[in-house]
């Protein structure tokens, strides 16, 4: 499975689950995932925004949470950890968020770090299969 289609597996997971992510971010469109990066797009709508009608900073923390775990889940983790800039080792993965605008300006910046120990035990991982096309490319 690819990096783009086991990330899109594990955001549709959150869509499904979760409480905050399918109401704040349900436009969210993930468009390229390899392992250790992710890109994603969001149409900013009114309920993005603050009162000054820019990017309110709730949905810039919502967006660098939900995409350090979407990172973590590019290297093939189904279970993305417990956030406590992308290097992953066996306790910690150091996440960093770019927020681009259409004139690929960057307007934000976020960093989360992830306890992912647990995270690697998850039966609907596919670290092992990610790393064998990523050696095979």
């Amino acid at each position: 499975m690819s990096a783009l289609k086991f990330v899109n597996s594990v955001w549709q997971s959150f869509r499904a689950t979760s409480g905050l992510e399918p109401r704040l971010l349900d436009g969210l469109r993930v468009t390229a995932a390899r392992p250790g990066v992710v890109n994603f797009e969001l149409d900013v709508q009114k309920e993005h925004t603050n009162r000054l009608n820019i990017l309110h900073g709730g949905t810039i923390a919502s967006m660098v949470d939900l995409g350090g775990s979407l990172a973590v889940a590019s290297r093939g983790l189904f279970s993305t950890g417990v956030s406590t800039d992308l290097n992953v080792g066996k306790t910690l993965a150091f996440t960093s968020i770019k927020f681009m605008n259409e004139k690929d300006e960057v307007f934000a910046r976020g960093s989360h770090t992830k306890y992912i120990a647990l995270a690697f035990k998850d039966p609907k991982n596919i670290v092992e299969e990610l790393k064998i096309s990523k050696e095979s490319s």
